[in-house]
């Protein structure tokens, strides 16, 4: 059975901007504007987030109130860049043959958190709040109500690799025959839980985030969402190979070694039938945490030696966004193989160029050079989550 699956629409709401002729740019100049101090989110100190603009975010429809929360806004701002291609495919396939499949790892919890303030100060929690807003389900049910469909509807909830493992899921059903389209991506927003969070565990940077340089101290929180529709057939840009695995070394802390994400990324190779010199362009996880670069960089050496020509963390540019970010990033490769990205140019990695002496050095992508490929043919992205649950991701242009 081929394994390849085309993307046939996509829709943006991210740090970077909506839409693709937005986004690309930026992402490839290294534009990191998005990045803005905050002091509402950490308890005791501002904090750098990656900050999608709220004036730019499409309110949540009168008969779907139910879902009101800002995490559903993103998700219904890049939702709302599907509807002439869903009323189309409905039309053709029937609302019971297209799927829903999201990633999230908060989901509306930053309205559960002023629903509470408000609880504390008034004594009874606000009209406007419904428990139902920050369960982990609501996104995928929101776009399931929003489109109107009856196929399989689910959410992913696997930390940072949640959306990348809908590619999986959405796979399985299409290779299944269970659907015929599936809608997947991710969805997360920024909310004192997660920031606070990762604050305990001493993972948030004191400044801007600086991945695999030996003076990387953790990572910037962001928000987002991106959405794509996946179906059999030909598209300009394939999904071409999907690998997951599981490790369990920790409960947060990755392998030292990397072996959950070396067989993620062997995994993939093998169903996407190629090999790893034929990979031009890895976005990396690199989160700027200490232990994930170390294990990062010797996994990538693992697999691909000294073949890989160029990779870079585009995570300096949105912030990690969680549950979101294996969708985000999905989406940026999917933008390089575009058409739009005619020059065949690269996101660049952004840092302070002052490499660990500890880790293996990889290609990375200079910000001095506008790094561009003579072929950009296969690329491969990495989400490694906590509790070793990791997926990696390869796409690929039509004809490649």
């Amino acid at each position: 059975m081929n394994s390849r699956i085309a993307i046939t629409h996509i829709g943006l709401c991210t740090p970077l901007g909506n839409s693709p002729e937005e986004v690309l740019p930026r992402l490839i100049s290294g534009d990191i504007s998005a990045m803005q101090w905050r002091d509402n989110l950490l308890f005791d100190a501002p904090t750098l987030v990656g900050c999608v603009d709220d004036k730019r975010l499409i309110e949540i429809a009168d008969r779907l109130s139910l879902f009101a929360c800002r995490n559903n806004r993103l998700l219904n701002t890049a939702a709302q860049q599907l509807v002439p291609a869903i009323e189309q495919a409905k039309q053709r396939l029937g609302a019971d043959r297209i799927g829903v499949i999201l990633g999230t790892s908060t989901s509306g919890i930053s309205k559960g958190e002023a629903a509470l303030k408000y609880q504390l100060e008034h004594g009874h929690f606000p009209p406007s709040y419904h428990y139902s807003q920050q369960e982990l389900g609501s996104p995928s049910d929101y776009l399931k109500q929003l489109f109107e469909l009856s196929g399989p509807c689910y959410t992913v909830s696997t930390a940072c690799s949640s959306s990348a493992k809908v590619f999986a899921s959405a796979q399985r059903l299409l290779n299944a025959n269970m659907c015929d389209m599936v809608i997947v991506g991710g969805v997360d927003s920024l909310c004192q839980l997660t920031v606070n969070g990762f604050a305990a565990l001493e993972s948030v940077s004191k400044g801007h985030c600086n991945p695999f340089s030996r003076h990387r101290d953790g990572i910037n929180i962001g928000e987002g969402a991106a959405l794509f529709t996946l179906e059999r057939g030909q598209s300009d840009v394939m999904l071409a190979g999907i690998g997951e695995s599981a490790d369990a070394h920790h409960i947060s802390a990755p392998h030292p070694q990397g072996l959950g994400a070396i067989a993620a990324m062997q995994q993939a190779l093998t169903e996407a039938n190629i090999t790893a010199e034929q990979i031009d362009y890895l976005n990396l996880h690199g989160t700027a945490t200490p232990k994930n670069d170390a294990m990062e960089s010797r996994a990538v050496t693992a697999v691909f030696g000294h073949s890989l020509p160029a990779c870079s963390s585009t995570k300096p540019l949105t912030g990690h966004t969680l549950g979101a970010a294996g969708a985000i990033e999905a989406a940026f490769c999917y933008l390089l193989l575009s058409p739009l990205n005619h020059d065949k140019r690269l996101p660049p990695h952004i840092w302070d160029g002052q490499q660990d002496a500890n880790d293996p050095n990889i290609a990375l992508v200079s910000a001095n050079n506008n790094s561009s490929l003579n072929q950009l043919n296969f690329i491969m992205s990495n989400s490694f989550a906590f509790g070793g649950s990791n997926a990696s991701l390869i796409f690929c242009r039509k004809d490649a």
